[in-house]
């Protein structure tokens, strides 16, 4: 047995997963007119950079859908100045400002479509491409909540088409391998896992919706709205801060959760929880709070132990400024909050956490600790002696072509198989239904018990209206469970 330490794994791991990688992903270069026609649904934002990824993925760009026409106003700025740019990037796109009329009209002449909306709308999207027979790409958190989830999981086996939600780094070398090393044993059994994330960046524990303004001609504002409850246009909703409300979006956790959780709910196979509770500063009936932490409790899976996973978020010192409308330093209203809600020191042992961009993974296990994050290869493990002598783990998970995710979709649409998009509603719809259920625990106010076959809490019979949602006047799922 070949001796290894931690530049050997690496070494070895790349050059196998290269050689891996060609031999279960298509490697040939796909002419015009043997391309896939995509239409995406939402082109600002992450829906600009998914139409980008996908064009450069293989796809023809035929129809882009958006509730902010740019025709109606050309001189876009901000947030919204990339609505702009994807029209003028693709001039011969077809342009619908109502995905409904466009999966209509576009049924059978688009195979797939990207879904990169505000939260809330991703479920009835989703849903209803899926069932026209096209493909959907769709944006993290896969839903807005935790029975839209299994409503998407269900339409997905129907209809077989291939599906993907937007964790990037699922599909990245870096994280397949560290999930190959974790289900080889290289820290043992895991019993505990922390994550965390610096979100939120935007406005959260807010007790009140701003004034109504008037919408600007070129959004379609009830059509941005679509199943959320009625409220008035104002930009301190659109088009950035919708996260920081409870009708919109699920906060910090669902924006950063399906990322920063992703590799240690994978490796470990965890399915469902039995139990979540979760303490939390500002949260309101009206939005998130501005830090949480939020504690899962799952059981053991044939001879795997129990695992607790804990979630952080936010920062301790932050409060809401109405004057400003901004997250401050609760010591000093003039500066930002400096306090992250991160790992105890004992969790962390002094090692520097908040490198890059503010968030990370520890894994505990019966051999040591395992530090992660999913942007950076510079995963480390104490002791360092656990990898003197230990085993070469042979790659056993295909590598996407290009570490991209969407070339893997693309390629996943081209063969007809929805189990090479390994991100697929398959995986990533009980993820989703997983991370929401940290935010059910915080709108009820106590410790849950899931009861997954269900949906149901059987100690908090409350939870049902956050659970599944009354949705708008003429706007309903119909997806029997």
């Amino acid at each position: 047995m070949e001796k290894l330490n931690r530049r050997k794994f690496i070494r070895g791991a790349a050059a196998a997963a290269t050689a891996f990688g060609f031999q279960v992903v298509p490697s040939r270069v796909f002419g015009a007119n043997d391309r896939l026609v995509l239409a995406g649904i939402g082109t600002g934002g992450k829906g600009a950079s998914d139409i980008e990824g996908s064009f450069g993925a293989g796809f023809e760009i035929g129809v882009l859908c958006d509730v902010v026409n740019a025709e109606k106003y050309p001189n876009l700025d901000g947030r919204a100045k990339a609505i702009g740019g994807t029209r003028k990037k693709f001039p011969n796109a077809r342009f619908y400002e109502d995905w409904r009329e466009m999966l209509e009209a576009e049924k059978g002449k688009v195979d797939a479509v990207t879904v990169s909306t505000p939260d809330h709308v991703h479920a009835f999207a989703s849903i209803a491409a899926m069932r026209a027979g096209m493909s959907v790409y769709c944006q993290k958190p896969l839903t807005h909540g935790i029975w839209e989830a299994r409503a998407m999981t269900k339409v997905a086996s129907q209809t077989g088409v291939v599906t993907q939600m937007g964790n990037q780094a699922h599909a990245g070398q870096h994280m397949r391998r560290m999930v190959e090393l974790v289900r080889s044993g290289i820290i043992g059994d895991v019993t505990e896992v922390h994550c965390w994330t610096n979100r939120p960046i935007w406005p959260q524990g807010m007790a009140a919706f701003p004034a109504g303004e008037e919408a600007p001609k070129h959004i379609n504002w009830d059509l941005w709205l679509g199943p959320a409850p009625q409220h008035d246009y104002n930009e301190k909703i659109m088009p950035f801060n919708w996260r920081g409300y409870w009708d919109f979006g699920p906060g910090a956790l669902g924006d950063m959760a399906c990322h920063v959780m992703d590799m240690a709910y994978w490796s470990l196979e965890l399915g469902s929880p039995t139990s979540v509770s979760a303490e939390h500063g500002g949260a309101t009936e009206v939005s998130p709070p501005v830090w949480a932490t939020i504690t899962y409790e799952f059981p053991a899976r044939d001879k795997r132990p129990p695992v607790k996973f804990v979630w952080y978020d936010g920062n301790m010192d932050a409060v809401f400024d109405e004057k400003t409308w901004k997250l401050v330093s609760k010591d000093n209203p003039n500066s930002p909050p400096k306090e992250p809600n991160q790992p105890p020191k004992d969790i962390t042992e002094g090692q520097p956490i908040d490198e890059g961009k503010g968030y990370g993974t520890i894994m505990i296990g019966s051999r040591g600790k395992l530090w992660y994050q999913r942007d950076k290869d510079n995963w480390m493990v104490k002791p360092s002696s656990i990898l003197d002598g230990a085993k070469y783990v042979e790659p056993f998970i295909p590598r996407a072509r290009g570490h991209n995710p969407h070339n893997e979709f693309y390629d996943a649409v081209k063969a007809g198989d929805p189990k090479m998009a390994l991100s697929g509603i398959h995986q990533s719809g009980p993820f989703t239904e997983m991370v929401l259920l940290g935010n059910l625990a915080i709108r009820v106010g106590k410790k849950i018990e899931w009861d997954a076959a269900n949906l149901k809490c059987p100690n908090a019979p409350e939870a049902d209206q956050f659970i599944k949602r009354q949705y708008r006047s003429g706007w309903d799922l119909k997806v029997d469970l």
